[in-house]
């Protein structure tokens, strides 16, 4: 199975380009302009991001700094900034490599497969899903967290968040979703999902000042980004 790459940057040009070049050499790749983009495109597991800097809004070395405890994959950084504290700067945010604008297509490619290699021999990737506002949830770990800051969940409240994220968009009813978290087999009623919601919410809004679950009245729940 080819291995897939996230390119973060803002110019298109570049983000062209170096998509078409890594699909040549047999890899699959993500692209993403932003932050927000970037933290969608972590639910599709990329083996390795290359990350801009000087990206719109959240900056790439925070947003490293804020999926590195999460994302197991290999960063490298790319970017014109040049002094050797910058580099120290990419390192300490959790970067592992890092490549200066501009640079030759074949340095980056043997960076690349370089990196995947040291990354097959000890590879422990966590599965997560992330909203574009900096929420995230760990799978592996069944922590959620807001910007660095860990929300604490219920085990069934997790449950909850982990089946309404997975199918975001779509709406649920109560039933059903009694169904997928606490089992065909359980003991009580649907009107459990109500009081798990109403303190998902709570402790979503407390976090992060706005709603995630969304009402639809008369038929059920959806998760709305």
């Amino acid at each position: 199975m080819a291995r897939r790459i996230l390119i973060v940057d803002d110019e298109e040009m570049l983000t062209d380009l170096l998509s078409a070049h890594l699909r040549e050499c047999g890899y699959e790749t993500l692209v993403a302009h932003d932050g927000g983009g970037a933290l969608r495109q972590l639910q599709n597991s990329p083996d390795l991001i290359l990350l801009d800097i000087n990206l719109p809004g959240i900056d790439g070395l925070e947003l490293c700094r804020n999926i590195r405890s999460h994302v197991a994959c290999p960063i490298i950084f790319l970017t014109a900034r040049i002094t050797e504290q910058d580099k120290v700067n990419g390192l300490q945010f959790g970067g592992d490599d890092y490549i200066t604008k501009p640079f030759s297509l074949k340095e980056l490619t043997a960076r690349v497969a370089a990196h995947l290699r040291r990354d097959e021999r000890n590879r422990s990737r966590s599965s997560v899903l992330t909203a574009a506002d900096g929420l995230l949830v760990d799978l592996t770990e069944r922590r959620v967290f807001f910007r660095e800051k860990e929300i604490v969940f219920s085990r069934k409240e997790f449950d909850l968040i982990e089946y309404l994220m997975t199918y975001r968009g779509r709406i649920f009813d109560r039933e059903r979703i009694y169904e997928a978290v606490w089992g065909l087999d359980a003991e009580g009623s649907s009107g459990v999902v109500k009081e798990h919601i109403r303190k998902i919410r709570g402790k979503l809004r407390e976090a992060a000042g706005r709603e995630y679950i969304e009402t639809i009245w008369g038929v059920g729940y959806k998760w709305e980004d």
